[in-house]
């Protein structure tokens, strides 16, 4: 069966985000990027939420045209431009991006896609939806890199969230001192 996981940057005390919405803090690198790559070879659709959508298409289709991008931001647009995204959101009309369409229901959309074949699904960001997604049972794991950073306030990453079970299945430190987790969901 397809697993859900959610993908994230995270700073060491919980944020996604800075105050004012900053992620200047996030770490990069070879490192990272060889482990984002190695996990997206298991991934053929991307889920975004309403929130995350234009701000994410709009900068991935501008490293598709942009001769100075990085090689690896470069990489990752291609990928992203062929691989189906699905938006969820309750207003929103239309996606202006290939391989982009927009569901209404999480719950049961993510339900039937769980039982289709193919490979995984990645939600990219977090906040708000993520935490929706995990209250309705939906997310299978957590892939949360941590970075060597507090900033003392901003966006969590799990908002209203009530206790759950995490198994950890690989811990990676990194050579920039963040760290890779990987958890298990709800798992029995």
């Amino acid at each position: 069966m397809r697993k859900l996981i959610v993908t994230v940057h995270m700073s060491l005390d919980g944020y996604i985000a800075g105050p004012n919405g900053e992620g200047d803090w996030l770490t990069a690198g070879e490192e990272v990027w060889k482990h984002m790559f190695n996990h997206l070879e298991d991934v053929d659709t991307v889920v975004v939420g309403r929130n995350m959508y234009p701000e994410y298409a709009d900068y991935w289709r501008s490293v598709l045209t942009d001769p100075n991008a990085d090689p690896n931001e470069r990489k990752y647009a291609q990928w992203a431009e062929r691989t189906p995204h699905i938006v969820f959101s309750k207003t929103l009309q239309s996606a202006d991006w290939a391989n982009t369409r927009i569901a209404r229901e999480p719950s049961t959309e993510v339900a039937s896609l769980k039982q289709q074949p193919g490979k995984h699904m990645v939600v990219w960001g977090a906040g708000e939806f993520a935490s929706a997604l995990l209250r309705m049972g939906l997310v299978d794991e957590l892939r949360i890199t941590v970075a060597p950073v507090l900033l003392g306030g901003g966006l969590s990453l799990f908002q209203k969230i009530e206790r759950t079970k995490l198994v950890p299945i690989d811990v990676r430190p990194l050579a920039n001192g963040a760290v890779i987790l990987r958890y298990v969901v709800n798992a029995t």
